[in-house]
């Protein structure tokens, strides 16, 4: 399969959040997929458990059955309460502390043609954190959140654009129901939309400087 032959680096520090520039019209190959989750399952994970699943979505109407339950919310006013679309209150960012109009309109782009991208990944462990301990929370996300980005990396190596949302967990019950995920063992964490970039030229992001969150021996 094709790649870009990008260094470690480069691939560390240009993989960015792609909404806006998905290819909708250039299929994803399986076994391009394939090569990314091998590489995400060599993650490292919390006691070596590999708890760890992923529900990969390309028939077309399968994923137009998806975005429709995004397009509809959850059925649950509580979820609705707790949770936020695109252009809803979101915690500020720490560079210029509101959410730029460009991540905003991407964020839209992105729900408005979410059935039109080539694969969705739901990825997906064993396990529910709403009634764990810290340590447990910690145990989890610190499982599942290195073997999503080793998938993200992979497919930007491969020309591939990504973006974690957390569209599944908006809807988590309403994505069980239409996927057969078995809700009560097995927790969504994101959704990953995925399809090839409209160029490839990424660079990388604003950043504040190192020294404003970097704290040596002590706070």
């Amino acid at each position: 399969m094709p790649h870009l032959n990008l260094s470690a680096d480069e691939v560390l520090s240009t993989t960015r959040a792609v909404r806006k520039r998905l290819d909708l019209r250039r299929p994803v190959a399986r076994e391009v997929l394939k090569e990314c989750l091998e590489l995400a399952i060599q993650a490292p994970t919390g006691r070596n458990r590999q708890r760890w699943d992923f529900i990969v979505v390309t028939d077309p109407e399968q994923r137009r059955a998806l975005a429709e339950v995004y397009w509809h919310g959850p059925r649950d006013p509580l979820a609705l309460s707790a949770s936020h679309l695109p252009g809803a209150n979101f915690t500020r960012a720490r560079v210029g502390e509101h959410i730029t109009s460009k991540t905003y309109e991407g964020l839209h782009y992105l729900l408005e043609h979410l059935h039109e991208v080539p694969a969705l990944v739901i990825p997906c462990i064993r396990g529910r954190t709403e009634n764990a301990s810290i340590l447990e929370q910690a145990n989890t996300w610190g499982s599942i959140l290195p073997a999503v980005w080793s998938f993200m990396l992979a497919a930007r190596e491969r020309g591939l654009g990504t973006a974690w949302t957390t569209l599944s967990p908006f809807c988590e019950r309403e994505v069980a129901e239409l996927l057969g995920i078995p809700h009560e063992e097995i927790m969504q964490a994101a959704l990953i939309p995925v399809a090839y970039t409209i160029g490839s030229d990424f660079r990388p992001g604003p950043r504040v400087p190192l020294a404003q969150v970097v704290h040596w021996e002590r706070w």
